[in-house]
């Protein structure tokens, strides 16, 4: 198991990402509509291409399910911009898909990690713990799956 970084460190990979032309957002994905639970619309999608010594495709998803305590939807939408630099700096990061249920107002996070032990620790990371503290406990779910 790789030993988390501190956020600074975060920081920095995630600049030398951007300056590198790595980050991607996928602006076809913006409206997209995903049928599970509810109605979940895209709202935001960013990649980050894969290191130029591989092809390989990720292995695994994330997918994390809440509602957020207190503030609009619109303002946490806002509000998830912050994190960004300290997600893609994310040993094993491929790719996040952001969206909203139309129904519910219940946020969904849908991510690609390079392995199933890369999706397994961002459980435990900087910005994912910065999230469990603005969600509804009973609202959070969380799951890892390999791709098929």
């Amino acid at each position: 198991m790789a030993m988390p970084d501190f956020p600074p460190i975060q920081l920095v990979r995630a600049i030398k990402y951007y300056l590198q032309g790595r980050l991607h957002y996928d602006k076809e994905a913006i409206g997209q509509v995903r049928k599970e639970d509810d109605e979940y619309e895209v709202f935001r999608k960013i990649e980050l291409d894969a290191e130029k010594h591989t092809d390989k495709r990720p292995e695994a998803i994330f997918r994390v399910t809440f509602n957020f305590k207190g503030l609009s939807a619109t303002t946490n939408m806002k509000l998830s911009l912050l994190p960004i630099p300290f997600i893609v700096a994310q040993h094993g990061f491929r790719s996040k898909t952001w969206m909203l249920g139309r129904n519910t107002g219940r946020f969904q996070g849908l991510y690609e990690w390079d392995t199933v032990e890369d999706a397994r620790q961002y459980w435990h990371s900087f910005p994912m713990n910065m999230m469990k503290r603005r969600a509804i406990p009973s609202s959070l779910h969380h799951e890892v799956h390999e791709r098929g």
